[in-house]
């Protein structure tokens, strides 16, 4: 059986999305069988993280309502072959979104993959029950600013009914110089947010420049994939010591 990972935030712009296509990508390219799940309703932009813009005609509401099949709704990569894309509807109506047909989605998916992330919205909203309803663990994506670790502390404490070992925190886009401003370092982030670190990704520049040319992030040099490829083996069980953040030099 597989094991589904909803990624969350409490906020918006803590990079959430770029955090889960880049581990999905990361796992596939380990050769795990890997489904990347859109919980974003109305706002999907996982397809464009992934590179595969438009490329989805079916989305997960289309197999809660039995309009198609797991296997005929996902989109596969046409690099990773490994990794499958299910898309977020477009449609903000809550037709089909019924809790227990999610429930019965996530053990499908468990059935024919080996990992999910779950790209859930930001917030707390209906979106945020759907993708932690079906989930095994959660990733709480915050970045080092006080508005974020105080509302990833809000998250972790309405998560608090996943068992201990299931609910993790990634600080992304770390800047030291922002560190140094803040007069803090990853273990006050930890503190602040309440749940063990499952890894630190630095800020790159070049992320967003992937996502606007509509490139997966790991098909370019980047700085911030070695984190995520090391938070992917992570995943899968290695002890894989977290990266340090150094000054930003690209290798």
């Amino acid at each position: 059986m597989g094991t589904i990972i909803a990624v969350v935030s409490g906020k918006g712009g803590t990079g959430k999305t770029s955090f889960t296509a880049s581990v999905a990508l990361s796992l596939a390219a380990m050769g795990h069988r890997t489904l990347a799940l859109d919980c974003d309703i109305t706002l999907r932009n996982l397809d464009m993280a992934l590179g595969l813009s438009d490329s989805s005609t079916m989305d997960f509401s289309d197999v809660l309502s039995g309009r198609c099949r797991l296997s005929e709704a996902v989109a596969q990569h046409r690099r990773y072959r490994q990794l499958d894309l299910l898309a977020a509807p477009l449609s903000g109506h809550n037709d089909g979104f019924d809790m227990n047909r999610m429930v019965s989605l996530g053990r499908e998916i468990r059935e024919n993959y080996e990992y999910c992330l779950v790209d859930a919205p930001a917030g707390l909203g209906h979106g945020f029950a759907l993708a932690t309803a079906i989930a095994d663990r959660v990733v709480v994506i915050t970045t080092a600013d006080p508005t974020a670790l105080r509302d990833a502390q809000r998250t972790v404490s309405a998560l608090r009914h996943f068992p201990n070992g299931k609910l993790h925190l990634v600080v992304n886009r770390v800047q030291l110089k922002m560190l140094k401003a803040l007069r803090t370092n990853i273990d006050d982030a930890i503190d602040a947010a309440g749940a063990p670190l499952l890894g630190v990704v630095p800020e790159d520049s070049d992320v967003p420049l992937a996502i606007g040319r509509g490139v997966p992030l790991r098909d370019m040099n980047y700085f911030a994939q070695r984190a995520y490829d090391n938070i992917a083996r992570r995943i899968t069980g290695e002890r894989v010591p977290v990266m340090k953040v150094y000054p930003l030099m690209k290798p």
